[in-house]
């Protein structure tokens, strides 16, 4: 395999994830270009030599503004895109995937040979996203971008099928007891599912959330799972596990937020219903429970 050109002008130390309040612990664990190359020939079932150089060019604040659960890197002439989510996956993935990738071409290909007249060539991109959220989720799945087009079966020429833009990103399923062929690969990627899957264990037994990452911290550091890391950085564990909880917990209230909101708006187009058909004012409140003053001001 030979190296690329791109390959070639960074420098490994220069590109390393920055470690800050930001980051979550997946990131911090594979910021260095050895874990990185575990973790992606584990997902792609290959071995890739040490000697290949792992470039990573991770931009701060593009898919996620107060969370950093991205890592993006060079490998073998391979630009990658590597998510971890412990949320729904969201179906707008593939959009959101094509804005970062636009960035990271314009951070690393020469923007002046585009105008040249003869062809420049670009890693070829790879999105990969690894779920590790509580809701039931397949092994493995794809989304597409031209999922997301709208359709123009008016506007179709007989015979031509052609889809002029496509972005697929992978899923797979990490939580602990899935994927075992590539947790089995990857032992960093494998502890970590663990460690996650053990904090989850000890809330599930209604110990506050500090207490369960506390126990969870000791017994993976005396099983050896993920040990020489958590002693590294114990604080750093606590801060940005403290932060990926907040975050999510951030994420299900605007979700209830939003059903709320879905269930008063029914209940406003169900009142002005009835008062179109002439309810009374009592009648109304019963049915949508809506208070009288509001039920008035339709």
């Amino acid at each position: 395999m030979k190296k690329s050109n791109l390959q070639r002008k960074s420098n490994d130390d220069s590109h390393k994830v920055k470690r800050n309040h930001k980051a979550s612990v997946f990131t911090s664990l594979f910021s260095d270009p050895d874990t990185l190359r575990e973790l992606y020939s584990a997902i792609e079932g290959i071995t890739i030599p040490p000697d290949i150089p792992v470039v990573i060019n991770t931009l701060s604040g593009v898919l996620y503004p107060t969370q950093e659960n991205d890592v993006s890197f060079l490998i073998d002439n391979r630009l990658v895109v590597l998510i971890e989510h412990q949320s729904t996956i969201s179906e707008n993935m593939p959009l959101r995937l094509l804005e970062y990738v636009e960035h990271i071409y314009e951070k690393t290909v020469d923007q002046e040979k585009k105008y040249q007249k003869n062809m420049i060539k670009i890693p070829r991109p790879e999105f990969i996203v690894l779920y590790n959220g509580l809701e039931e989720y397949p092994e493995y799945t794809e989304l597409k971008l031209s999922n997301m087009f709208m359709e123009v079966e008016g506007l179709k020429q007989t015979g031509i099928e052609k889809i002029p833009l496509e972005l697929i990103v992978q899923v797979y399923n990490i939580n602990h007891g899935h994927n075992p062929k590539i947790l089995k690969k990857c032992k960093t990627l494998d502890n970590y599912s663990f460690f996650i899957d053990k904090i989850r264990e000890y809330l599930k037994e209604k110990k506050k959330l500090e207490e369960a990452v506390t126990l969870a911290v000791k017994y993976c550091k005396e099983k050896n799972i993920l040990k020489k890391y958590l002693q590294e950085h114990s604080s750093e564990v606590f801060n940005m596990i403290f932060g990926e909880y907040d975050r999510e917990m951030d994420i299900a209230v605007n979700r209830r937020e939003a059903r709320e909101e879905g269930l008063e708006e029914g209940k406003l187009i169900t009142a002005k219903n009835l008062l179109n058909k002439g309810s009374t004012l009592e009648f109304v409140h019963e049915v949508t429970g809506l208070p009288p003053e509001k039920i008035k001001k339709l």
